[in-house]
Formats: C-alpha cells, sequence, structure tokens
C-alpha cells in the first residue's frame, strides 16, 4: 500500500516524498487507519518495522483535524530510554516538518540546561511530550505539569519498561492522564504483563500482530557449538586476526558485560561496557568514540543495545543465546545496516543448545556451522544440539524497489 491511499494530511505525505518514503510497511498498513479512527490499538511489532512511523504519521493527523487546546500538552509520548527517545524525537522532525506543532524531548541527562528546556516545554503546553518514564516523573515531583489536555498516550516497547521495572511508573503518569484519551501500545512481545496493562489502560483496544521478519540475507549468520571456557579465547582470536573495529559483544546480563569488557581489556583489545548501569554521561561518550571508530568492541546488554543505531558494524557476536527469536533478530540487526554486508556468530554452549535449537526453527534453516579451532581443545559432542525439525535453507530473497507516489506531491 502507497502512504498516499491513507487518509493522512497533505503536509504530512509532503514530508513524507521529501524523505523518500512511498510505501508503507504491514506494520504501518494494518495500524495506522486504526489510530485515524481513534480506536485504542495495542500492536506487537519489533524493532525495525517502522513501527515509529507507524503511530507519528496519524496523531500529526490527528492533531491537525481535532479539537485541542494549543496551549496544552496533547499527547504524551513514553520510551524505556533515552536512545529510543532521542530517535524518535529525530523522527518526529522529519515527519512534522510541515505541520505547526511543538514537541519536547524529556529524558534523563547531566545538563541542567536540559532539564530546564524540558520544565518549561511542560508547563507551556508543547503540542507532544516525548519521554522516559523516570525523567517525567522527576519533573512531576517538583512541579505541577497540567495533563488535562493530553488526547493521545503512547507507549513504544512496552515490554522493555515493563522489564526494566517502569510499571509502576507508568501507572502514575497514567492516573494523571484524561480518563476520555486515544491510547496507543507497541510491544515487540505479548506476555501477559503486557495484556493485563492494556486491559487497565485502555478500551476494548484493537490488536495488530506483525509477524517476526527474518534476518536479511546480507547477515551472514554462523554459530559455533563450544563450551563456555572455550568462549574468551575464541573471541580474542577472532578480533585479533580479523582487525575489526566496531564490533558488538552481546551478553545477557550486565555483570557478565562488566566481566567480559575486563577480560578483553586485559588482552590489550580496545573494549568498553554499555549498560544501565552507566550514568547518562557515561553512556553518551561511550556512544560517541563508537560511532567515531574510536572503540573496537562495544560489549553490550540488550536493553541498552535497543538504542544502538550505527550503520557501519561489520561483526556482532552473541556470547550467550537469546532467549526468544525476537532478541536475536533484534541483536544480529545492528550488523548488515544501510545496504552494507554483515556477520554474525553466535556461541553456543550445551546448556544453551535448547534456545539454539528454538531460535534455528523460527529461521527455517540450518545455520553455518563453524569449526573450533583445534588450539582451544575438543567441541562439544554434537548429539548434544539438536537440529531443528524440518529446517531447510531459504533462497536468497530479491530486493523490490518500490515505485515513488502515484500522484505528484506538492513541492514546497
Amino acid at each position: 500500500m502507497y502512504f498516499d491511499e491513507l487518509p493522512l494530511s497533505d503536509e504530512v505525505l509532503d514530508a513524507l516524498w521529501d524523505m523518500h518514503f512511498d510505501t508503507c510497511t504491514p506494520v504501518q498498513e494494518q495500524t495506522i487507519p486504526i489510530i485515524l479512527e481513534g480506536r485504542d490499538v495495542i500492536s506487537c511489532a519489533q524493532t525495525g518495522t517502522g513501527k515509529t512511523a507507524a503511530y507519528i504519521l496519524p496523531l500529526l493527523t490527528n492533531l491537525q483535524y481535532d479539537h485541542h487546546d494549543p496551549n496544552k500538552l496533547n499527547a504524551i509520548i513514553m520510551a524505556p530510554t533515552r536512545e529510543l527517545a532521542q530517535q524518535i524525537d529525530q523522527q518526529m522532525e522529519g515527519f512534522g516538518y510541515y505541520v505547526p506543532f511543538s514537541s519536547v524531548p524529556v529524558y534523563g541527562g547531566n545538563d541542567s540546561r536540559n532539564f530546564s528546556t524540558q520544565a518549561n516545554g511542560l508547563k507551556t503546553g508543547a503540542d507532544i511530550v516525548i519521554a522516559t518514564p523516570g525523567r517525567l516523573l522527576s519533573h512531576m515531583n517538583i512541579m505541577d505539569i497540567d495533563f488535562s489536555g493530553v488526547k493521545y498516550f503512547i507507549l513504544d516497547e512496552a515490554d522493555r519498561m515493563l522489564d526494566m521495572g517502569f510499571y509502576d511508573d507508568i501507572m502514575k503518569i497514567v492516573d494523571c492522564l484524561p480518563a476520555d484519551r486515544q491510547t496507543i501500545m507497541f510491544s515487540a512481545t505479548m506476555p501477559d504483563n503486557i495484556r493485563r496493562l492494556a486491559k487497565r489502560i485502555m478500551t476494548n483496544p484493537a490488536e495488530v500482530k506483525i509477524a517476526i521478519a527474518r534476518p536479511p540475507e546480507t547477515i551472514a549468520q554462523r554459530v559455533l557449538c563450544c563450551y563456555e571456557a572455550q568462549k574468551i579465547p575464541f573471541i580474542i582470536d577472532r578480533l585479533r586476526e580479523a582487525h575489526l573495529r566496531k564490533v558488538i559483544l552481546f551478553a545477557g546480563k550486565k555483570q557478565r558485560v562488566k566481566e567480559l569488557t575486563i577480560l578483553l581489556s586485559r588482552q590489550g583489545l580496545n573494549a568498553r561496557a554499555m549498560h544501565s548501569d552507566l550514568e547518562q554521561k557515561q553512556r553518551d561518550e561511550v556512544m560517541l568514540d563508537f560511532r567515531n571508530g574510536k572503540i573496537d568492541v562495544l560489549v553490550a546488554t540488550d536493553i541498552v543495545a535497543r538504542g544502538i543505531d550505527v550503520d557501519d558494524i561489520p561483526l556482532v557476536i552473541n556470547f550467550d543465546v537469546p532467549r526468544d527469536a525476537e532478541d536475536y533478530v533484534h541483536r544480529i540487526g545492528r550488523t548488515a545496516r544501510a545496504e552494507n554486508l554483515g556477520e554474525a556468530i553466535t556461541l553456543v554452549s550445551p546448556d544453551d543448545a535448547r534456545y539454539w535449537s528454538k531460535i534455528e526453527r523460527f529461521l527455517q534453516r540450518d545455520i553455518q556451522r563453524l569449526t573450533l579451532p583445534s588450539a582451544l581443545g575438543d567441541a562439544p559432542d554434537n548429539s548434544l544440539y539438536s537440529q531443528p525439525a524440518g529446517g531447510h535453507r531459504r533462497s536468497a530473497s530479491t530486493r523490490k524497489h518500490s515505485a515513488p507516489f502515484r500522484r505528484q506531491r506538492r513541492r514546497h
């Protein structure tokens, strides 16, 4: 479907034209019409499916057509991390280029001027607030904020917010909002706690579920079956041999991230950690150095890594096997971006074999198995690793080039 087949405003369509967006992704095609109708909606879609535009575009359109107080807050978008809030704010600037609405990002940082700017936007009634739960509550604790004009409440990556312990914070914010509002929730997964949250804060929501997209063929996926003690030596040998920069090493827990960073640094590798215990200033410095190629290996957790948006990452290594397919697809999707090629290696110990089998069944293909270097000792018995049921290799997909808008957009 083309965007101009949807009842979006001309101003929004003009911005899409300028940004060379013409066709909708599945989540946009299914979610935008429901939001434009004013219904509550819960959409299950992973990162990378175009979900941000799926709520920003109809939000900007509805704000143009509905009756609202321009001197009050009209919409709140909640995000679990500062990094995601920044990305939403950047997309808001692009999609909202031709609309007369103001937005204010409200997230943590050590700059007192940012706090004052945020407070001013909340006081004067910015049309759209893009906030992390903790930061918005910090402002609510020190000043009265008028939420009476809020007509739209959007939660992005709701499952991550609950995983990070933000349930109580979210409910405190919800309690301050008008009951007569449209609530929109996006989540990569649909566990029971998400359904319970939806039942509490939403009214008869429509559900949109987009199947998890499998990784693109531009990512060379590989797996190494090994013992836990063999993982670090393999990683060190691989990184030294390849002389790569901007490699991401994912681990499931922040304590493991800290330990791996220390071990790699002691081996002379330029490694830095990225996890939720770092102060915001430290996280910003690490990300800046990583983007500029000053860090060879970024060791990161899943939660923080969701904000990593760097195009030229050649290799992703999963030190731990993700517990579900969504996390696996998201992790390895950090490489092979912007039409680049990339490689993803997952290290699978016997204890993690069952998790890997589930991922391989989802992928519907046998992932290339690497041979453990003889210098690292014997590999585990292959019988410990079950093969995917009905697994098969898929042919490379052909890239489809979308046609431009079928009607000429007006130019400014």
